[in-house]
């Protein structure tokens, strides 16, 4: 009767202890369609993934480990909703580790996000693949979420630095080490060092693929400001990338300002400086976006600014549609910057607008 009672006392506090376990399924569809037009490049007419917010897949899990401490992990897939084509990802931060080329497109990888953690009332230690803390700023205070014709993202992360070492890890890299602590009167940061894990005898190419950078931020009520920097490391010049953000709401208008600067060393010193204004406006039961990005690249007069203008009306808490318009403009014989089709005449523009519905689930 004993051994019986045990047993069925054991089977009763069983879903308790497996309470202390949570897994979720989780994800973004988004597709659209939308036309581009660059001076001297024609156009294109297309279906979009992702112009709202990128689309993807994840699966993330915390479990209690008792003492305040906890475990969890976070693996995040993103794909083309036009396709069904998985997105690229890399190995070790360089042009090396690209699978496949970068843009290009394959089976599902964890590309965007793949980590295991171990956190407590002292923080987070975070192993894996993860954004880079000096490119959260540049999500957090974009009104576009940094994709689509409206992103500033088409115009940050050296787009006019020239032909030199693309910043692989600009915004996300594999092999990191990140340590977050916990909020103190508002204030969190974020550090991070990742691996390009080449061998100790490869020369001058040891290095590359290594990033260091860190984050501090500050939230109160509807105030959110935040500083990033983070340097990678190449043989053929390292990248440098650095940007501080604030945004308040005031319930009438949501405002965002953002300036940075990117600086490559390949083979001499070039480096641009951005700025950029948001607005988010509620209008009935949606809202309006509005952004001005403004580029200045160093030594020449072959600037950029772009402007783009947006409505989101939501159906309900997991589906809304969309609609952006935006432009670009080069300055000068300038024809590095665009909103995703490649400006051929010297000073041209590029215009582009889309239209789509995004699902979360």
């Amino acid at each position: 009767m004993k051994l019986r009672t045990a047993a069925l006392a054991a089977f009763i506090a069983a879903p308790a202890a497996y309470a202390q376990s949570s897994v979720a399924i989780f994800g973004i569809v988004d597709a659209g369609v939308g036309k581009i037009s660059a001076d001297g490049n024609g156009s294109v007419t297309r279906v979009l993934s992702g112009a709202f917010n990128a689309t993807r897949l994840g699966f993330r899990g915390q479990e209690d480990l008792g003492g305040g401490m906890w475990a969890g992990f976070h693996v995040e897939t993103g794909f083309l909703t036009d396709s069904g084509v998985g997105q690229a990802t890399n190995t070790n931060n360089q042009a090396s580790g690209g699978s496949p080329a970068p843009g290009g497109g394959q089976g599902m990888t964890f590309n965007r996000k793949s980590t295991v953690s171990l956190g407590g009332g002292w923080g987070e230690l975070r192993l894996g693949r993860d954004y880079v803390p000096s490119y959260i700023n540049l999500s957090a205070f974009d009104v576009f979420n940094n994709v689509g014709s409206g992103g500033a993202l088409n115009m940050t992360e050296a787009a006019g630095l020239g032909t030199g070492q693309a910043p692989v890890a600009a915004t996300r890299a594999s092999n990191t080490i990140s340590y977050f602590t916990p909020s103190f009167s508002g204030f969190t940061g974020h550090v991070m060092y990742a691996l390009g894990e080449n061998s100790s005898n490869s020369g001058a190419t040891s290095d590359d693929g290594r990033y260091a950078g860190g984050r501090i931020a500050y939230t109160e009520g509807k105030l959110v400001a935040g500083a990033g920097y983070g340097r990678t490391q190449y043989a053929s010049g390292d990248y440098h990338q650095s940007n501080t953000g604030v945004s308040y709401d005031f319930a009438v208008v949501k405002l965002s300002f953002l300036v940075g600067r990117e600086e490559l060393k390949s083979p001499a010193n070039t480096r641009q400086t951005h700025w950029s204004v948001g607005a988010i406006v509620p209008a009935g039961h949606g809202e309006i976006r509005a952004q001005y990005v403004r580029v200045n690249v160093a030594g020449t007069s072959n600037d950029a600014d772009s402007v783009a203008l947006g409505y989101a009306y939501p159906f309900s808490k997991r589906t809304l549609a969309y609609a952006t318009w935006a432009r670009v403009d080069n300055k000068g014989t300038g024809t590095s910057f665009n909103n995703g089709r490649a400006v051929t005449t010297p000073g041209g523009a590029s215009t582009g607008y889309e239209f789509g519905v995004r699902h979360t689930f």
